[in-house]
């Protein structure tokens, strides 16, 4: 069984219901955080994702919103449990990741890297991929939003999650994520607030449409579009295939077969 959970739905906007970026998938003894934005951590609490036994960090992009709760998990990790925790985590980040947590545990302390128990940082360069232990790997592609910003694809078994984190139009998105079961698609904007670097409902029907995901799961969405039927925005630019508004505490299961 894979389990996908939404943690952060949100965007660096502060909401009533949603927190940042963060994105939370389970298999066997993986356990995969996709982002840790803001309120992150203790929303996991709220919506039964054990933080406590996370494996894996996978960071898109630096930006505030996607990754300013990962000192507190860390902190948590080391702090926060009844038993120091023994098991290791592996940090896997962007090209520049290395540079950029060092400035990170210079700015909050040796904990960031030295949290009690082993934390191995691994840089992914866009068109490669990292094995995930038994449970299966992450690749990951180059996105047009920041110097350094990936989206990745997760595949475990004959299941597959693609995650855009935060990108602008980029055609080839729709081979990197070609037939995965589920495609978590940034959705800030209504069209006619259109930004290059982040998608509206009209980009994620043609990227949806290209790809043809299993289903599509809109996250990352600003409250201009609180009350909008954004789903409906969607199929009116020609994506038909089943579609969901993400909230906090989403929870989708895959089955293996």
């Amino acid at each position: 069984m894979v389990e996908l959970t939404i943690v952060g739905s949100g965007t660096a906007a502060p909401h009533p219901w949603r927190v940042s970026a963060a994105h939370h998938i389970r298999a066997g003894g993986t356990s995969l955080l996709l982002d840790c934005g803001p309120g992150a951590v203790h929303r996991m609490a709220g919506v039964g994702v054990e933080w406590h036994r996370i494996t894996h960090i996978a960071v898109s992009h630096f930006h505030t919103d996607h990754v300013g709760d990962l000192p507190m998990l860390l902190f948590a990790l080391k702090y926060a449990l009844p038993e120091p925790r023994a098991d290791e985590l592996t940090l896997i980040l962007p090209p520049g990741g290395s540079a950029w947590i060092e400035r990170l545990a210079a700015a909050f302390g040796a904990y960031i890297l030295d949290p009690g128990f082993a934390v191995h940082v691994r840089e992914i360069e866009p068109g490669t991929a990292f094995e995930l232990g038994e449970a299966g790997s992450i690749a990951a592609r180059k996105t047009p939003h920041t110097e350094h910003s990936v989206a990745y694809r997760v595949s475990i078994g004959p299941r597959s999650i693609g995650y855009t984190g935060d990108t602008g139009v980029d055609p080839g998105q729709e081979e990197f994520f070609r037939g995965v079961d589920v495609l978590i698609a940034e959705c800030s904007l209504p069209d006619e607030a259109a930004m290059d670097v982040h998608l509206t409902p009209s980009r994620v029907a043609a990227l949806a449409q290209g790809a043809q995901p299993g289903q599509l799961v809109l996250t990352h969405l600003y409250p201009r579009l609180d009350g909008r039927d954004v789903a409906g925005m969607v199929r009116a630019a020609g994506w038909t295939g089943p579609t969901t508004i993400a909230y906090d505490g989403l929870r989708i299961r895959l089955p293996d077969t």
